[in-house]
């Protein structure tokens, strides 16, 4: 498995993280083998949210997580354990209050019966914000050895900017959705300075991933297979896309699900994947295709392919 360095976490950490938002109805077995094989691949991050439950309820994920897998502190400080504040679920809204990412990271430690949280992340942007709160609760979270490193996602460069100017710890990671049909953050460099691009193109020209690379901020993919219209691997509304996955795997000799890995691991800001599957094939799919480095110009194939203009 490929390592990535995370600068301001102090990480070395490999290319594909294991998302655990579906956990909840699993037994402890089903976590277990799920863990294992990720663990065999070389998967030893874990990706988790305070949301992550069904209905209203709240860090069921970390509980069944700490339930099935009763690490032994040996064990636990082998592993990265990541999870997301920030999101209130009866509403929806969003809340970045001291109060808030202070008490919902106490419950995300005892629910992943853990001392400490490797990686926490402010889930999606609040416009609510004041980010001396944030500032204060990170910290204090810091001070007493609860949270080792912070980050955001979903964050534009002006939200991340904003939260820096006040934050005394750094950003670490900027978790977004990315994929070949949900490439707005490539596609919006690609679109500058053209006639009739995207409103969406930042009208100042920074783009995420530009800031992110500038200022030392991990980036990491969620949803790396969903389009609008669902998973694009083998789906007939994306024909020209699978005909070229498929090829590609065949030269390559791993599955199409793993080419697609590969052209977002291809990118020089070394974007992690993060899966969200519980079967242990896909997590091996997934590590297989983060080994193959595609050609340029089947980077450009597949982007081109996806439905994306290249002027």
């Amino acid at each position: 498995m490929r390592t990535v360095e995370m600068p301001h976490a102090g990480l070395s950490a490999p290319q594909v993280i294991l998302g655990m938002m579906r956990i909840a109805d699993k037994d402890d077995d089903a976590i277990r083998t799920l863990v294992a094989a990720a663990r065999d691949a070389g998967v030893d991050y874990f990706d988790h949210a305070d949301i992550y439950s069904p209905g209203l309820t709240l860090h069921e994920c970390e509980r069944r997580f700490a339930q099935a897998m009763q690490l032994t502190p040996a064990q636990r400080d082998q592993i990265t354990l990541q999870t997301k504040v920030g999101i209130v679920k009866d509403g929806p809204f969003y809340d970045f209050s001291y109060e808030h990412i202070t008490a919902s990271v106490e419950e995300s430690l005892r629910a992943l019966a853990t001392d400490y949280i490797d990686v926490l992340l402010l889930h999606r942007p609040d416009p609510l914000v004041e980010p001396e709160e944030v500032a204060r609760a990170f910290d204090e979270l810091s001070a007493a050895g609860k949270v080792r490193s912070f980050g955001v996602s979903n964050h534009t460069p002006a939200q991340m900017e904003l939260l820096r100017r006040s934050l005394n710890q750094p950003l670490s990671v900027n978790q977004m959705q990315f994929s070949l049909p949900h490439a707005a953050i490539v596609t919006e460099g690609l679109a500058a300075n053209t006639l009739g691009a995207s409103p969406h193109v930042s009208p100042d020209g920074a783009g995420v991933i530009e800031y992110c690379r500038m200022h030392g901020i991990s980036l990491q993919a969620w949803s790396p297979y969903q389009s609008p219209t669902g998973v694009f691997v083998g789906s007939p509304d994306y024909p020209e896309l699978n005909d070229a996955l498929d090829r590609l795997a065949q030269k390559y000799e791993v599955t199409p699900t793993g080419i697609a890995t590969a052209w977002i691991t291809r990118h020089p800001a070394d974007i992690q994947v993060v899966l969200g599957t519980t079967q242990a094939v896909r997590v091996h799919e997934a590590v297989a295709g983060a080994a193959v480095g595609l050609q340029r110009d089947e980077w450009f194939e597949l982007l081109r392919a996806a439905g994306h203009a290249v002027p």
